[in-house]
């Protein structure tokens, strides 16, 4: 009998949560009877809630100290969150699931744990609800409620803190970071290694939303290289147009400018580094291409620890300061790119391929009821 999955997730908070979304739906195959049902949370509410989640943005890109009070404060009051947000969508979300009938929900945005558990609860429906968590080491208070059913890790330290703040341990499922298929090297590529006889590739992210001092480590490796650099400005249409009148007129083909795009693996294959802000999802997607990682920041909150994360693991080194980029990029090259090999190698052994794999089996089973069937296999890391 065909089985229904209920993700609830986001578009418009980031591209993290739609991209781990579409890693578990692809592999939805025929043998796995299942018809999963995709819904933005944020479009269950009234105008107000839409506007709050697509305040994210513009918040993130112009006023990370601003962005970083409003994280503290939801942290420091979950219930209140819980409860405005249980008004807003209340009536949209019980529509839903009279239409829909999951046989389980999944959450992979913490604004919706809480206040979808609230409205199962107050109306004494039982459908399983499991919480998939985006983040890897700062976690909201928000994706912790002891009422779902399981929550879903996917690093020791996102598990930790979920029992810090409560969640009994049999509740918590460990897994790897969930990335879409594309991000993987085919069989017939090669493994990538450094090799210096070539220019140096390199590519400069941030996110779908565009933050960080893009221009700035361009220029620091343009003058100090050779080599291309390719920067991907998400949504951020003013920071593309910005980036091409003051790059392209002085580097020529030497840069290339791309706005959102859907290929970014094709950028990232190509690459010898990417430099990219501390994002799990983007910072997980270039480890699953196997291109090493220079961390050059982080958003407050959520993302805070993530490049220490990386750098004790090896899959990447932070670099904060524009100017110290020629330094830690002439570090990584020395002795025929020693170091840039030996991250190319630790992104290998960490990465688990299968998680989203794995992470939907789990949540079928858990409708089944067959609850104590199946552990995640994971290797923790060592933050």
């Amino acid at each position: 009998m065909e089985k229904k999955l209920l993700i609830i997730s986001s578009d418009i908070t980031g591209h993290g949560h739609r991209s781990i979304t579409e890693s578990l739906c692809e592999k939805v195959k025929t043998n796995y009877q299942v018809k999963i049902h995709v819904v933005d949370g944020f479009s269950l509410g009234t105008p107000l809630l839409s506007t709050i989640g697509k305040a994210y943005g513009p918040l993130t890109r112009n006023s990370e100290t601003l962005w970083n009070l409003i994280w503290k404060l939801s942290a420091s009051t979950p219930h209140l969150v819980d409860a405005l947000i249980e008004t807003q969508i209340k009536d949209e979300f019980l529509t839903l699931l009279d239409e829909v009938k999951p046989d389980v929900i999944l959450s992979v945005h913490p604004n919706f744990n809480g206040s979808i558990l609230n409205i199962l609860e107050k109306e004494q429906i039982n459908i399983p609800f499991i919480t998939l968590i985006a983040d890897l080491v700062n976690i909201s208070p928000l994706w912790a409620d002891r009422r779902a059913n399981y929550i879903i890790s996917p690093t020791l330290e996102a598990r930790n803190k979920c029992a810090q703040f409560g969640i009994p341990v049999k509740k918590i499922k460990l897994s790897g970071f969930p990335v879409r298929s594309r991000f993987f090297r085919k069989n017939d590529q090669p493994p990538p290694r450094f090799k210096k006889e070539k220019p140096l590739t390199c590519l400069i992210m941030s996110g779908g939303e565009g933050v960080g001092n893009m221009e700035k480590i361009a220029r620091n490796l343009l003058n100090h290289f050779d080599c291309t650099v390719k920067i991907v400005a998400g949504r951020n249409k003013k920071l593309k147009t910005k980036l091409e009148k003051s790059l392209k007129s002085q580097y020529g083909d030497r840069v290339e400018i791309y706005g959102f795009t859907k290929n970014v693996q094709d950028l990232m294959h190509t690459a010898d580094i990417a430099f990219t802000r501390g994002s799990p999802n983007v910072m997980f997607e270039a480890i699953a291409a196997n291109t090493p990682l220079i961390i050059t920041g982080a958003l407050p909150g959520q993302e805070k620890d993530n490049p220490a994360f990386a750098e004790i693991l090896n899959l990447g080194v932070v670099c904060k300061n524009p100017k110290e980029v020629p330094l830690t990029v002439a570090k990584l090259l020395e002795n025929d790119g020693e170091k840039l090999n030996k991250i190319i190698r630790s992104q290998r052994q960490f990465l688990r391929a299968n998680a989203a794999e794995e992470i939907l089996q789990f949540i079928l089973k858990v409708g089944d009821f067959h609850l104590e069937e199946t552990i995640l296999p994971y290797t923790g890391s060592r933050l």
